[in-house]
């Protein structure tokens, strides 16, 4: 019978209390050992314990791989769950266009993420706003009221304190603050309108969101800005905000936005367009009643860089 050493954290660190390797254990690899020993754990975070640094076999980083023969000393330092992470600041850049003591307005960028979740438990809009003002601690989510898209750029407002918050909420829910959004989508658009339709989750395939009878409400409304050989740039305004609702009101239309790899799926025969590596889409202009003071308020920035030299390419090209 194997010998089981009990898991135990040590009360004034995040260590755990040395193991030795039984001797009916010897032979085996570093990490099946310790999946013997350590049941509540997964093998794979085991494995990446010992490679990021934090298992010790007789006083020595060591690698994975290594085989054990009974006897040795393992010190483990347990790290902290990846969740911890989403409450740390971290100095992460940003691009600031508006801020006073109830509200903050960023250019979001290109690849970053707003929230933590899954797979992003650092590096977010989250960390970097509670580095930017600690303050933003006391307020959920940071301050957060409304996301975009990992690979969305442009304009995101963050609540700074409660009360901003509960206002900016039910200005979203009450369908007043205006977002509008420059979209790049594949086909010729004939003229502008309105996609009314339902949005929840696809029903086969769950990271993904669709057209669905049972869905919520959502109501996208677009308008014809420049027109390409193989594509059109649209303006759209959202009524509603729903996950991914652009990306797939505009595939629901027949016309999806160029480079959406999860409801594009189909290349134009454009390499300009094909090539392209994130979804065309951009929050440029937005608009919302001050929190405190009321007073009618709008921002408006640039197109994004890389969407800006995608199109200055399509125009040299209609040229």
């Amino acid at each position: 019978m194997n010998e089981r050493v009990d898991y135990i954290p040590a009360d004034d660190d995040d260590s755990c209390d040395p193991l030795t390797i039984p001797a009916e254990l010897g032979g085996l690899r570093l990490d099946l050992a310790l999946a013997r020993l350590l049941p509540e754990h997964s093998r794979s975070r085991l494995q990446s314990w010992v490679k990021d640094g934090h298992v010790l076999v007789d006083g020595g980083v060591v690698d994975v791989r290594r085989k054990v023969w009974g006897g040795e000393r393992v010190d483990i330092d347990v790290p902290p769950p990846p969740e911890l992470a989403a409450e740390r600041p971290e100095d992460i850049p940003l691009a600031i266009v508006f801020e006073d003591d109830h509200l903050l307005v960023i250019d979001k960028p290109v690849g970053l993420v707003v929230h933590p979740g899954s797979g992003n438990w650092s590096g977010t809009l989250l960390n970097a706003l509670l580095h930017h003002d600690s303050a933003l601690a006391a307020v959920p989510r940071a301050g957060i009221v409304h996301r975009l898209d990992k690979d969305t750029s442009g304009l995101l407002v963050v609540a700074k304190t409660l009360a901003a918050q509960t206002e900016l909420v039910r200005q979203l829910q009450a369908r007043s603050v205006k977002r509008h959004y420059a979209a790049l989508v594949q086909g010729a658009v004939r003229a502008g309108g309105a996609v009314d339709a339902p949005i929840g989750r696809h029903p086969s395939q769950r990271t993904r969101m669709a057209v669905v009878g049972n869905g919520r409400p959502a109501l996208t409304h677009y308008l014809v800005r420049e027109r390409f050989a193989r594509c059109t740039l649209l303006e759209c305004r959202l009524e509603t905000g729903r996950t991914h609702q652009i990306r797939v009101h505009m595939a629901h239309l027949g016309h999806p936005l160029v480079g959406d790899a999860v409801y594009g799926q189909r290349r134009s025969g454009e390499p300009l367009l094909d090539t392209f590596p994130r979804q065309a889409l951009h929050a440029f202009r937005l608009g919302l009643r001050h929190p405190a003071s009321g007073a009618a308020m709008a921002w408006e920035v640039p197109m994004a860089l890389d969407l800006a030299l995608l199109l200055e390419r399509l125009r040299e090209r209609s040229a």
